[in-house]
């Protein structure tokens, strides 16, 4: 591939791609790293499973973005009555604020296990430089900031590169995962993962800042309101979205499967199965893998945080602002949308408040999860009613292709939820 097509497909990527990136926050690596570390090569056909489901409802959020011009929040107060939007949106930005304090305490440990000191700087210092770089930088400045960040998930790819991998194995394990289940484990413990791998990679705050981001993208395009009707029109940018959000969700679980794979090669093997953080993770490789390994693990954690902490706060932001109206977007300056930015500054300050003060990581990950998966399945089934929707999508209503993923993604969810809720409570 010359130069030119290169510079082509970095200027076509950007919401999909930083969406896909940002699902492998540390809290997803910790969730990847226990699949890796407890069950071997047990677990990698659930990123084989969730790869076209994510495709599916991704696709959908970028399409109701681009299509309507208006955000997930707008639409889905079109569809949904007033108290059930606020109790969605409310509970959204509560599970990402969580979140961030994961993401927050894992970069904070991470920086710790590099340099030494103590982790509480570290994580106020993360957290301020997040809210900084969203305040002050423009729409452009952010995206391009961001996009470059998607490079330190390559960092798992280094990994990979750095150990043996028994690829056979790897075949025969992902095929009969059952026969290869540890000794001992209940199905309780096996099923717990399989939810805990499934709402990491299909989380609401992915669905609500891709969307977003089509907005945002439509507003430094003034002609894009006129010609959505034009066939010829039409059919680019929703090309552009599908070879986005393609690229972005196979990259995304590609870079899932390095870090189920480089774990299970290397703790699962030397018998530790027990690994609960990222920086956990890390720690635990240096002396099976070598510090090389250890150290670009560690600086993964460091660069997905970064990326995927003000995708948490921004999400939060657009869907609250779009809910009640406020002018919303990266695009804007503080004063001029003085609202959407004081939702990020709250959720990004509440998240390091709370990874400063030792909140277990652990139980803020479960909290998290559940939130996420209660919220979850409501967001899908009202996305799918909207991209169903004439009234709403116009002539540019989903395929049929699309809603069997969209609806097999809103199922798999639905199911995955209501064992984690029974087993939870």
């Amino acid at each position: 591939m010359n130069t030119k097509k290169v510079n082509d497909l970095a200027r076509r990527l950007g919401p999909g791609l930083i969406t896909g990136a940002a699902d492998d926050d540390p809290s997803g690596i910790a969730t990847y790293s226990q699949a890796g570390s407890q069950f071997r090569f047990g677990l990698v056909w659930t990123l084989l499973l969730t790869t076209p489901l994510m495709i599916g409802i991704q696709m959908l959020s970028a399409r109701i973005g681009w299509v309507t011009g208006e955000g997930l929040g707008a639409n889905i107060a079109k569809v949904c009555p007033r108290w059930l939007t606020l109790t969605l949106i409310g509970l959204l930005v509560v599970a990402n604020t969580i979140n961030i304090a994961a993401d927050l305490s894992a970069m904070g440990e991470a920086v710790r296990l590099l340099a030494g000191g103590h982790v509480v700087p570290y994580i106020i210092g993360f957290g301020v430089l997040s809210i900084v770089g969203q305040v002050y930088f423009s729409y452009e400045g952010t995206v391009r900031i961001l996009k470059w960040l998607t490079l330190a998930l390559f960092s798992y790819v280094a990994v990979i590169l750095s150990v043996a991998v028994p690829w056979r194995q790897v075949l025969v394990e992902s095929v009969a995962p059952w026969r290869y289940v540890p000794s001992g484990t209940s199905l309780n413990d096996y099923a717990a993962i399989v939810v805990a791998v499934l709402g990491t990679t299909i989380s609401p705050y992915l669905f609500f800042w891709q969307a977003a981001q089509e907005v945002e993208d439509n507003l430094r395009r003034p002609e894009a309101a006129e010609l959505r009707d034009h066939p010829e029109y039409a059919a680019e940018h929703l090309s552009r979205i599908k070879e986005d959000t393609y690229f972005g969700m196979i990259f995304s679980n590609g870079i899932a499967l390095c870090i189920v794979l480089a774990t299970a090669v290397t703790l699962n093997e030397h018998g530790i199965t027990n690994i609960l953080t990222a920086a956990q993770a890390a720690e635990a490789l240096r002396p099976i893998a070598g510090e090389f390994a250890f150290a670009i693990f560690a600086l993964g954690i460091i660069g997905t945080g970064l990326l995927a902490v003000p995708v948490l706060a921004g999400s939060a932001a657009f869907a609250v602002s779009e809910v009640f109206g406020w002018k919303a977007g990266l695009s804007h300056g503080f004063r001029a949308a003085r609202g959407f930015y004081a939702i990020i500054i709250a959720a990004t300050v509440i998240g390091t408040f709370m990874g400063s003060v030792e909140v277990d990581p652990i139980k803020a990950l479960l909290w998290s999860a559940i939130v996420n998966g209660v919220i979850s399945v409501p967001i899908m089934v009202v996305m799918m009613r909207i991209g169903q929707s004439h009234r709403i999508m116009g002539e540019l209503t989903m395929s049929r292709r699309h809603r069997f993923f969209g609806w097999a993604a809103t199922g798999v969810m639905a199911m995955a939820v209501g064992f984690m809720l029974v087993t939870s409570f």
